[in-house]
């Protein structure tokens, strides 16, 4: 369609650069240095927040944006500052999954999922959340369309196929409800770009997090990355854990912290393999990267089960170790009502909300960040010191520190009894206990005793 082959020629050009360079001039450390950085400067209103997952489907049981409306002002007082929603487009028909189909196999991307509501009902609830102080960003899947997505037919060539000219699903994937799009088509790049730069304009969105982003190649998503931004300052999450990404995106997702949290959880690792990965972040990632940490997700939960099947009775310890980790802490849809079932995927489960029983744990974690400097995100943030112990592998503690504000979070992520000293390096002090509000003194002979799995939060201020 003619619409979207506007700036094609100037888009083609620009990734010839990005993908090329130029091949008469060596590279010097200054260009290399570069290429590596990333195009984007976060957003002020990033460096002390947190995101929450909403699933709108399983949210009510109306499962409406109107519906999910009436948890937002919760949301807020529990400290909530991004809301991420998962796809709110149309979801393909042909080849879907269930009854009701993933919501990754978009249909339209200019369109809101009629199950839903309508545009006017996602207007309604941006300009909600923002008048509550929040953001909202929305998942976008550029790496592949439902099979009945009217691109599939007007714009064929756009997608992946084999040797007999059949479109194709994503290589080494099982996921026969979509159609891999192929990036090497400019034309496929403009339309997406200015889909992306739809929603921004005409919803007022404040960013997106993208589906399998590390599938699309980067050259997209940094020419993605500066057109939204000359509308409006975004937020970018990806999907994806590739040092690599952070050249168009202000967080990827924290998967191989994620996953040692689960394997101590069940005994197959120590609080040793935290500090192999605090080095490799350290070594591969730039100071204001931000990654994202977490308990649990949707794909998490519908596929590998809740945290208390992941990671048992640890579950709050290993809350309190993502939240208070450099990086930015992820809550999923109904964590804080203590979720003990895994969401279906493809079908109608909603969620029946009872006494929000760790509403107040979560906000009192997501507050401390807010408030405490040290916990502040990016290069806003203090920085991250082990703290060594006498309990050897069982007990992780770490300081986090900028300036005058300090946090030391001790964890027993065992499931024995754990008493110990804290082998002090200048860490002494006064705090307050954030669960409590004990005044706590830190000095050269203090000793802890921590039940199994039990945690402890010290404030300076």
């Amino acid at each position: 369609m003619d619409k979207y082959k506007i700036n094609i020629l100037l888009l083609a050009i620009t990734l010839v650069f990005f993908s090329c360079g130029n091949p008469s001039l060596p590279k010097n450390d200054s260009m290399v240095e570069a290429e590596s950085a990333s195009i984007y400067t976060h957003v002020d209103w990033s460096k002390n927040a947190n995101i929450y997952e909403v699933n709108i489907r399983q949210y009510t049981p109306e499962g409406t944006l109107k519906a999910f409306e009436a948890h937002m002002p919760r949301l807020q007082e529990m400290g909530v500052d991004i809301l991420w929603l998962m796809p709110i487009h149309p979801i393909s028909e042909k080849n879907r999954k269930g009854t009701m189909g993933s919501y990754y196999a978009v249909q339209d991307y200019q369109k809101v999922n009629p199950e839903f509501g309508s545009l006017d009902d996602f207007k309604h609830l941006v300009n909600y959340a923002h008048e509550l102080g929040m953001r909202v960003i929305i998942d976008w899947v550029a790496n592949h369309t439902g099979w009945d997505n009217w691109l599939i037919t007007e714009h064929t060539d756009w997608y992946t196929q084999d040797s007999l000219g059949d479109v194709i699903v994503p290589e080494g994937t099982d996921w026969t409800d979509v159609a891999d799009l192929n990036y090497d088509v400019p034309e496929l790049h403009e339309y997406m770009i200015q889909s992306l730069e739809y929603w921004v304009k005409e919803t007022n969105i404040d960013g997106y997090r993208c589906d399998v982003a590390g599938m699309v190649p980067i050259e997209f998503w940094m020419a993605a990355r500066k057109r939204l931004d000359a509308i409006k300052p975004v937020f970018m999450l990806a999907e994806d854990g590739n040092p690599e990404i952070h050249k168009a995106f202000d967080m990827s997702y924290g998967w191989e912290f994620h996953h040692i949290m689960n394997e101590i959880a069940k005994g197959n690792k120590s609080v040793d393999a935290i500090d192999a990965y605090v080095a490799k972040v350290d070594s591969l990632y730039q100071s204001d990267d931000y990654i994202m940490n977490f308990t649990s997700n949707h794909d998490e939960n519908s596929w590998n089960g809740t945290e208390f099947e992941r990671m048992g009775v640890g579950y709050e310890a290993f809350a309190v170790l993502s939240t208070t980790m450099p990086g930015m802490p992820l809550i999923y849809t109904g964590q804080e009502d203590k979720l003990t079932k895994r969401l279906a995927f493809f079908e109608k489960n909603a969620i029946e909300w009872g006494t929000f029983e760790l509403q107040e744990f979560y906000s009192k974690l997501l507050n401390l960040k807010k408030e405490n400097k040290a916990l502040w995100n990016g290069d806003w943030g203090g920085s991250f010191k082990r703290i060594n112990t006498t309990a050897g592998e069982h007990v992780f503690s770490f300081i986090r520190e900028l300036e005058q504000e300090k946090v030391i979070v001790l964890l027993n992520l065992s499931d024995q009894n754990q008493t110990f000293f804290l082998k002090t390096e200048n860490n002494e002090g006064n705090y307050i206990s954030l669960f409590t509000q004990a005044n706590v003194v830190i000095n050269n002979n203090s000793s802890f005793s921590l039940k199994p799995w039990e945690y402890l939060v010290l404030s300076s201020k």
